[in-house]
């Protein structure tokens, strides 16, 4: 059987609401690193006709300027557009456990109220 390629795609573009306040830090090196986390809404109908609502929550890591940005004008319930790729890492506990989680690594993030800085590119 022939090969098949498969084009490697990883872009994820989402929008929602911080659930919680911008947590900034700074890695040894200096670099300033971001963490929001995400809520967003799919609503649909269930089989008896109601709508339903079903929210998902992804936390976002944010670099450099844009980190410094999204922590300088973001707060909890900011409504923002997110572009990124996904990246997985992984973990082990003191007691020995592993953990693993999906999160977002923005190259972009867009202000979706109004804010005196609009939006924040990732300049690497």
């Amino acid at each position: 059987m022939a090969e098949i390629r498969i084009p490697t795609i990883n872009r994820v573009i989402i929008s929602g609401r911080l659930t919680r306040d911008p947590e900034l830090r700074y890695t040894p090196s200096g670099k300033a690193v971001c963490t929001i986390a995400l809520a967003y809404n799919r609503r649909y109908r269930d089989a008896s006709g109601q709508w339903q609502d079903d929210t998902t929550y992804i936390n976002v890591v944010c670099w450099l300027k844009v980190a410094q940005l999204v922590s300088l004008y973001l707060h909890r319930g900011s409504p923002v557009l997110v572009e990124g790729r996904l990246e997985s890492r992984s973990w082990e506990t003191e007691a020995g456990q592993k953990r693993s989680l999906i999160e977002i690594r923005a190259d972009r993030v867009v202000f979706l109220e109004k804010a005196p800085a609009a939006e924040a590119d990732l300049d690497e």
